[in-house]
């Protein structure tokens, strides 16, 4: 076997333009290949242009994502009762669903193995709000996984060097080749790791507009169904809901920031948004786990879960666990602010009638909330606290957002950007839906 051929067949020709479908084996030749190192990135790269401009059915991108999991090793969750259910977000700006989604769900009794990643670019990280926790530890080993998973029904970490290599071979390779933006890539991508952690069932929040990944409703279905569709394919239950992407998450865009804001909605006094969102995708986990009939009951029990205080128990119960300092988060609540801060004032009269979340990100970054490398630090106590948000009137002055910064620097320059990210009129905006679309079924 050949990998010319095998990029050739992908590729097509004049009588088959559109390529053809590839074998287990013919996958396997090429991610084991390129693993080992006897396929040069040359042809790698080639391949990857193919299914780029080609794509790749549900059954082939489910090899792949199979193949990219077995390139290295998988946390093993026998000798601990399930379920076991996982979420994952392609990523936003304000985004601290996992956060409070994970005790919420494990207080239903489904248990949440969860392998999160850091900020890069416009959106935050989970690894980086819990590291924002003092003393807290998000690179934990497989026995300490299990261990806390047991203990409080969840865990939180993140992927290691030995867990699923051909994914990080294959994306540094991606970044560089224009191949990123390919469904059936993004979805072996994501499945392999979420796969290797050990999950029964996956829920995915597949986020669509201005601060998304897929800018449009139909991108972003395609992604829901593939990667619905090649979970299955794997033998998993799962399902996708698409969300509103287009204004920031919630009144908080930073690390400590968005801990605050996490307990705030499992004290059951969080923003509107971020609550409706966790509560659907909490619901639909309880449902994929068994612990639910339907999704109104498991809006029920996840209502009861933050309402017994038992969600935020869980909660400090992990933080301690994993090594954060309970008596400090507490204490450091409302007060861990950076001393650069600065007010953001309206500049006109009228409704807010957007904040643009790609740009209020990228002002995050350049405050120090988020990194434009994987080895720049991110600041805990940076970020951004909106006071007013879309629907609200204001006057010219008005302040809209407080801004906290590594540096003063930082500040100017995300005023700057949010500048152009603030829009006004004279009458009030339409409300926008959160949820977009379902994909339940295929």
């Amino acid at each position: 076997m050949r990998a010319v051929d095998i990029i050739m067949k992908k590729r097509g020709n004049p009588a088959s333009p559109s390529g053809e479908e590839l074998t287990r084996e013919e996958i396997e030749f090429i991610v084991n290949g390129y693993v080992r190192g006897d396929i040069p990135d040359y042809q790698i790269a080639s391949w990857l242009m193919a299914v780029y401009f080609n794509g790749m059915t549900f059954a082939e991108t489910g090899i792949l994502t199979d193949c990219m999991l077995n390139s290295g090793d998988r946390i093993d969750l026998s000798g601990i009762t399930g379920p076991f259910v996982d979420k994952h977000s392609t990523g936003g700006v304000g985004d601290k669903l996992s956060l409070p989604l994970a005790p919420i769900v494990a207080a239903c009794g489904v248990r949440v193995p969860m392998m999160s990643g850091r900020a890069l670019g416009h959106t935050g990280g989970t690894l980086d709000k819990l590291d924002s926790i003092t003393g807290y530890r998000s690179l934990i080993s497989v026995p300490e996984f299990r261990k806390f998973l047991e203990k409080t029904g969840f865990a939180m970490t993140g992927q290691t060097k030995e867990i699923v290599p051909a994914d990080r071979l294959l994306y540094a390779l991606r970044d560089v080749t224009g191949t990123v933006e390919s469904i059936p890539l993004i979805t072996a991508s994501i499945l392999s790791k979420k796969v290797a952690e050990g999950s029964d069932a996956l829920v995915f929040d597949v986020k669509c507009g201005s601060g998304a990944f897929m800018k449009t409703y139909d991108d972003a279905k395609k992604l829901a169904e593939s990667l619905a569709g090649t979970a299955r394919e794997m033998g998993k239950q799962a399902i996708a809901l698409i969300t509103n992407m287009n204004e920031p998450l919630g009144n908080t865009v930073g690390n400590f920031l968005e801990i605050e804001e996490s307990m705030d909605v499992l004290e059951g006094h969080g923003p509107e948004d971020v609550t409706e969102l966790t509560l659907a995708l909490g619901a639909w986990m309880t449902v994929l786990g068994g612990v639910a009939s339907g999704y109104a009951e498991g809006i029920d029990q996840c209502r009861d879960a933050v309402a017994s205080g038992k969600a935020l128990k869980l909660f400090l119960e992990n933080v301690e666990s994993q090594g954060g300092d309970v008596s400090k988060l507490l204490a450091d609540r409302g007060k861990r602010r950076s001393p650069h801060h600065a007010e953001f004032r309206a500049t006109e009269t009228g409704y807010i009638t957007g904040i643009d979340a790609f740009s209020t990100g990228l002002a995050g970054v350049h405050l120090g909330v988020g990194r434009n490398r994987t080895d720049e630090a991110v600041c805990p106590e940076a970020g951004i606290l909106l006071r007013h948000r879309r629907g609200d009137r204001v006057e010219k002055g008005t302040v809209i957002m407080d801004l906290y910064g590594r540096d003063e620097a930082g500040l100017g320059s995300a005023a700057a950007l949010l500048e152009k990210a603030v829009r006004y009129g004279n009458r009030a905006p339409e409300a926008e839906p959160l949820i977009l679309g379902e994909v339940t079924e295929l």
